[in-house]
């Protein structure tokens, strides 16, 4: 599977996921503006709740969570804000989550949650 159908299966996982045993409901997946995208946006229904998800096959990767740097954490807030403003919602709390998935050749397919990252 190449690296676009492995993000996508991630994504797909996440999501299902998020919403079967987070209870959470998904607002928008794959959110692009000028700055950059969102993978997931998603609501408790007393925040919104935005979600990074990396994911990696084979042996030969660090855990996917390591390729979220600091940085990276930095604009995916700046993204969040202009989510909510777009959506007249500049009002409402956020919480970040990554969620790493590890998708081996073989064997079973690990999905690590971070909470408030």
């Amino acid at each position: 599977m190449d690296t676009q159908e492995l993000g996508r299966r991630g994504e797909d996982l996440a999501c299902r996921y998020l919403e079967e045993h987070q209870r959470l409901v998904i607002l928008a997946r794959n959110w692009r503006c000028k700055a950059g995208e969102l993978d997931v946006v998603a609501t408790d229904r007393e925040q919104l709740v935005v979600c990074e998800v990396k994911c990696r096959s084979g042996t030969d990767h660090d855990h996917p969570l390591e390729a979220v740097t600091p940085e990276k954490l930095g604009r995916i807030g700046d993204l969040a804000r202009r989510w909510l403003r777009g959506h007249g919602l500049g009002w409402m709390r956020i919480r970040f989550d990554l969620i790493g998935i590890h998708w081996p050749p073989s064997g079973p397919v690990r999905l690590h949650h971070v909470r408030g990252a």
